[in-house]
């Protein structure tokens, strides 16, 4: 059985269409990469496998059964702007969701919960290679540094599906493809079903086992917002040649032009 499954889903606001007609099945430990031209729903896409948008039409299945209607712990997130708390450490800040897990009521653990706890915590720091840092403010890190700290947030709760909402966008190269080379490392520790969009195809294909492109197959001048976009390749990585890429390339472009007139 499939881990995720899209069925003829329809993503709708009024009269303008968002998505339309999305098939998809994937697997558990899959990476999916989504590209596309900016405003072709990607990343309203996202909402949907997180829980804070709900399809028009069609099915989203977890494991056979529709998808918990709000975020829950099996689904984490990572944006682009860095999701964490100003007024905590970084170690606190790791915790937290631990605490509100077990204590929604306190948000404190104590005694031997906190001590087990907190061991979580530190490993995962020694993961993402916060460890020197688990005392320091926020503000005191890096943009690199934060955004590890975001996907250290997420990854504690051991979530099923890991998203990845243009994660790397502001940061330098050099930090970028440190962040490349962390992610690829956790997802093949931890196992974790990841969808990231990115506006980058080269990114996409470095850290993906399977590119999904999204782009507007229909486009009415008269009606900019009669048709959505739906997934137009499902590629395997590994497996797709240069005349696909600048095939996927023109398309992608060619939408953006045509939303830009």
């Amino acid at each position: 059985m499939s881990f995720i499954t899209v069925n003829n889903l329809w993503k709708e606001y009024g009269d303008q269409v968002v998505l339309e007609n999305l098939n998809l099945s994937v697997k558990q430990g899959e990476f999916c990469t989504l590209v596309g031209a900016s405003g072709c729903g990607k990343s309203t896409f996202l909402k949907m496998l997180l829980g804070q948008e709900t399809q028009t039409r069609g099915e989203l299945l977890l494991d056979g059964a529709a998808f918990p209607a709000e975020p829950d712990r099996n689904r984490g997130i990572v944006f682009q702007r860095y999701s964490v708390f100003p007024h905590l450490t970084v170690r606190q800040n790791v915790l937290m969701g631990l605490e509100l897990e077990q204590k929604p009521l306190l948000g404190k653990l104590f005694g031997s919960a906190r001590k087990d706890a907190l061991a979580r915590v530190d490993a995962m720091l020694e993961s993402v290679g916060l460890s020197p840092s688990a005392n320091k403010w926020p503000h005191e890190l890096s943009g690199g540094m934060q955004q590890r700290l975001a996907i250290a947030q997420s990854l504690i709760m051991r979530p099923r599906v890991l998203l990845l909402d243009e994660p790397f966008g502001a940061l330098d190269p050099g930090i970028r493809s440190d962040m490349h080379n962390l992610l690829l490392k956790l997802w093949r520790e931890t196992g974790t079903t990841i969808f990231m969009v990115t506006h980058d195809l080269k990114e996409g294909f470095y850290l993906g086992t399977r590119l999904l492109v999204f782009d507007k197959t229909r486009h009415d001048p008269h009606s900019p917002s009669a048709y959505g976009a739906t997934i137009t390749y499902d590629l395997p990585i590994g497996k797709t040649d240069r005349a696909v890429l600048e095939d996927i390339d023109h398309s992608v472009a060619k939408t953006a032009r045509y939303q830009a007139a």
